[in-house]
């Protein structure tokens, strides 16, 4: 029988778990990389992360929501090691656990579930962290290049958290010694977020998640692309380090943000001209943050504020129905 139906009319044999392989294949050298510069603190994190959001989302699953157990698609996963990727090495294992449940219960689970969440569930429990264990999310263990099994480490500022204070009253000379080589900060040898750290683990991981097609180039391209735009011209105009628009993209969680997180299927725009919408917005708001509040880093905050744009955003960009009026 020949059936008529609306576009589109392809078939593709992906589903959510072969791309959630692909998106956890392409996490994988920020792991590496976490490891070996942070030691067994830095596994321990990570494996409990996955363990937590893999567990609730198995609860919610048989005990709330009364549905198969979706454990197997690989997004809990997924989520774990995005909330893993947005920690410190020293957060205490417990606090871990509440990230998880706040990232799977509260920001997944009560709307239904994968695909019907409006907001990133691992910025949700990031954010909620943050926010509730402020020492604690902001203690920053120093790399240590290679000392895997060190569990006690030195603790210093951010890269992000110097720039903040390079204009301030505290001596800005100190404060300069004190700044990463831009090379240090590509290959790694910074403080901050497990997932922050290298620039070069994240840029491996997109190149593969592009080349697999699981995401395209738009929201990270004009993510940092806006970043880079408007440090650039505070940096030319003002000629404060503060603003060094390589220091920038390299430092903090502007490229774990643009790659992995901006590039939810569930919580950015459907359609290209609705992705740089999204992803020039996450652009402007990070530099706001950054630059001009009283916290250092701006990116978990600029994308929950884009994804409550997402609907509004997917309603005015979406292209019209064939024969329907505009």
């Amino acid at each position: 029988m020949f059936k008529i139906s609306t576009a589109p009319h392809f078939q593709t044999t992906d589903d959510t778990r072969h791309i959630m392989q692909d998106v956890i294949i392409a996490l994988m050298p920020a792991a590496f990389t976490a490891i070996l510069f942070f030691g067994l603190n830095a596994l321990l994190v990570i494996l409990t992360s996955v363990a937590g959001c893999v567990l609730f989302e198995y609860l919610a699953c048989r005990y709330w929501l009364k549905t198969s157990n979706t454990t197997t698609d690989l997004s809990a996963v997924v989520t774990g090691l995005l909330l893993a990727y947005n920690l410190p090495s020293s957060m205490p294992l417990w606090m871990t656990l509440v990230g998880c449940f706040v990232s799977i219960i509260i920001a997944k689970a009560c709307y239904g579930g994968l695909g019907k969440n409006i907001f990133n569930p691992a910025l949700v429990g990031r954010v909620f962290l943050f926010i509730s264990f402020p020492v604690q999310m902001t203690t920053w263990p120093k790399p240590e290049l290679g000392n895997i099994f060190e569990l006690d480490a030195q603790t210093g500022a951010t890269t992000l958290g110097i720039l903040k204070h390079l204009d301030g009253s505290t001596s800005a000379t100190s404060l300069q010694g004190d700044l990463p080589e831009y090379w240090e900060m590509f290959f790694g040898n910074i403080g901050g977020c497990l997932g922050e750290v290298s620039a070069l683990a994240l840029l491996l991981g997109v190149i593969y998640l592009i080349w697999k097609k699981v995401i395209t180039w738009h929201i990270p391209f004009y993510y940092v692309a806006t970043v880079f735009l408007i440090t650039s011209i505070m940096w030319l105009i003002t000629g404060k380090q503060s603003y060094d628009p390589i220091t920038h993209i390299l430092s903090g969680g502007l490229l774990l943000g643009a790659f992995f997180m901006a590039t939810d299927y569930t919580t950015s725009p459907m359609n290209k001209k609705g992705q740089i919408i999204f992803a020039v917005g996450c652009g402007v708001l990070t530099v706001i943050i950054r630059l001009w509040s009283a916290y250092p880093e701006g990116v978990s905050f600029a994308i929950l504020i884009m994804n409550a744009f997402v609907p509004l955003i997917d309603k005015y960009v979406t292209p019209r129905l064939y024969g329907s009026r505009r």
